[in-house]
């Protein structure tokens, strides 16, 4: 018996390793993905989206405005460190809110926020307006460093 648990731990541990070259570990539990978009607008910028997790920030690739389809491809690790702090700004608050749409997102051509949220697979989404007199106070500093932290990654 001590003979099949031990093959059973070794043969989950060579599971469980994962190699280097793989691009995105879809089975992450913990990310924050983040993002604007814009109906009203011609060009790349118009919607861009971003995963960050605890190693790497990804972009995706398909700017999808409906925030439905996406494809990461990992960014360099510089512009990694120059967001990683964006889960400070996070507002724990947003957790416990049972409304998924904040303002009316892009309604006057201001735009919106894409924010999904996963903690050990609870997977969390809103959207947000960007007028901030549309929505709570306390997303307010979130909002910003949202907006800043595309900024800087657009650099």
């Amino acid at each position: 018996m001590k003979k099949i648990t031990l093959g059973l731990l070794v043969f989950g541990i060579l599971l469980s390793c994962s190699s280097d070259d793989d691009a995105l570990n879809i089975t992450d539990d913990n990310f924050l993905i983040f993002g604007h978009f814009y109906g009203m607008c011609g060009g790349e910028g118009c919607v861009e989206t971003f995963k960050l997790n605890e190693k790497s920030l990804y972009e995706d690739t398909i700017d999808d405005y409906s925030g439905q389809n996406m494809e990461f491809v990992e960014l360099e690790n510089e512009l990694f460190e120059e967001v990683r702090d964006i889960e400070d700004f996070f507002p724990s608050q947003l957790l416990n809110e049972n409304e998924t749409v904040f303002g009316c997102p892009d309604c006057a051509d201001g735009g919106g926020l894409f924010i999904q949220y996963s903690e050990n697979g609870i997977l969390k989404s809103w959207r947000i307006d960007q007028t901030k007199s549309n929505v709570p106070s306390y997303l307010h500093n979130f909002i910003d460093k949202v907006n800043e932290k595309i900024a800087l990654i657009n650099n």
